[in-house]
């Protein structure tokens, strides 16, 4: 009998606590993080170096899936090779680049990264993404892009 109790109360106690949950106020917000650094004197630069790396990077891969597919279909010790030279290639660019492209971003980082955070305190927001790495990502299904979009609420704040 109490354990039947207990069945019959179970789901009473989870949709409460659900409820719960989502009370608690976190909102999540959007930023076009490229605008911001666009506007951000500096940022042109850094994007424009971004750009060339996410250009050479992409040819990179390309590369490689042609070469794994060569390899994958003849076998051959020769193409094995050249896929193993072109993926460590690969990975030395990306490593390279990623040295690059942090020491670009460190002058105009801090600005970047304060001005998002201090709009979204005041806002509300207790979590920011970034919109192309959540899109890219597939992370985000559905958001209200006019109550969760930061980025005009930023851009706004860096003229200041």
């Amino acid at each position: 009998m109490k354990f039947e109790r207990t069945l019959l109360l179970l789901p009473l106690f989870l949709l409460t606590t659900v409820s719960q949950a989502q009370t608690k106020n976190t909102r999540v917000g959007f930023v076009n993080v490229q605008k911001v650094v666009a506007a951000v004197p500096g940022g042109g630069p850094y994007l424009d170096l971004r750009k060339r790396v996410d250009t050479d990077l992409a040819k990179r891969e390309a590369s490689i899936r042609q070469l794994t597919l060569k390899a994958n279909r003849t076998r051959a010790k020769a193409d094995t090779d050249a896929l193993k030279k072109a993926q460590q290639s690969y990975a030395n660019a990306q490593k390279n680049y990623q040295s690059r492209l942090a020491q670009a971003f460190k002058p105009i980082g801090k600005r970047v990264d304060s001005t998002i955070a201090a709009v979204a305190k005041s806002s509300g927001f207790g979590v920011v993404l970034d919109t192309e790495v959540a899109a890219r990502s597939k992370l985000v299904v559905y958001a209200n892009v006019a109550k969760t979009d930061l980025t005009p609420a930023i851009l706004k704040a860096l003229k200041k």
